[in-house]
């Protein structure tokens, strides 16, 4: 696990655990790599549920299919994210998402049954972890708060800048990158992907933005 320890240690569930303290314990959570190639799933609908994990490198989406085909995005993975632990903490039999690669990725998986419950050492970074793990599960309620205030805006101008503005505070500048290409990103503001490629044509034309594929600037007009 050496050389993906940068992931690890910027996932919240090994906040304040050192190297030296995530090697044992991943032993005991049952830990595993996986590759998975872009556009691959790593979990399907349906699949059994109780595992959850983490990304190390590349890009996942948590996406959901309706009866008809229709897709709903419903995050987007980075190095660092975990996935599936609610699912695992809910007890549920079978997953009611699927996670599927946007570009060739890694992935760490942990038993998450093994992670809720405190193995019969009771060690203190398995108890760190599960302290971790209901912070986070916290955040993520919030950040749900924040893609329904999202979803909420009426038109597709004003879910497009309310994406990109918050994708350029939490990259820190106006310029930045995104991991969904059009498709995606249309699936994820649940807008028409010709709609939103019109939008973005206004968008330039108005002096907002510049972009190219997944790269945007935004500008502010006088």
């Amino acid at each position: 696990m050496a050389e993906f320890s940068p992931a690890l240690a910027a996932c919240p569930l090994f906040d304040g655990i050192d190297g030296a303290g995530a090697g044992p314990v991943l032993t005991c959570l049952g830990a595993r790599t996986v590759r998975v190639d872009k556009g691959a799933p790593l979990f399907l609908q349906g699949d059994p549920a109780g595992r959850m994990g983490i990304v190390l490198d590349g890009a996942l989406q948590s996406v959901q299919d309706d009866y008809y085909g229709n897709r709903s995005v419903l995050s987007v993975l980075r190095p660092g994210d975990t996935f599936g632990e609610a699912y695992a903490c809910a007890g549920l039999e079978t997953l009611p998402v699927s996670v599927v690669a946007l570009k060739e990725s890694s992935v760490l998986l942990l038993d998450g049954r093994r992670v809720i419950r405190a193995c019969p050492r009771a060690c203190g970074v398995h108890k760190r972890i599960i302290a971790n793990l209901m912070r986070e599960l916290a955040n993520k309620n919030l950040a749900l708060s924040e893609k329904i205030r999202l979803m909420s805006r009426r038109t597709t101008r004003e879910k497009l800048l309310a994406y990109l503005s918050a994708e350029a505070r939490r990259q820190g500048g106006a310029e930045f990158t995104i991991p969904l290409g059009r498709q995606a990103l249309a699936d994820y503001l649940g807008v028409e992907r010709s709609a939103m490629s019109a939008e973005l044509s206004r968008l330039r034309r108005d002096g907002l933005l510049e972009t190219k594929a997944s790269w945007f600037r935004l500008r502010r007009t006088r």
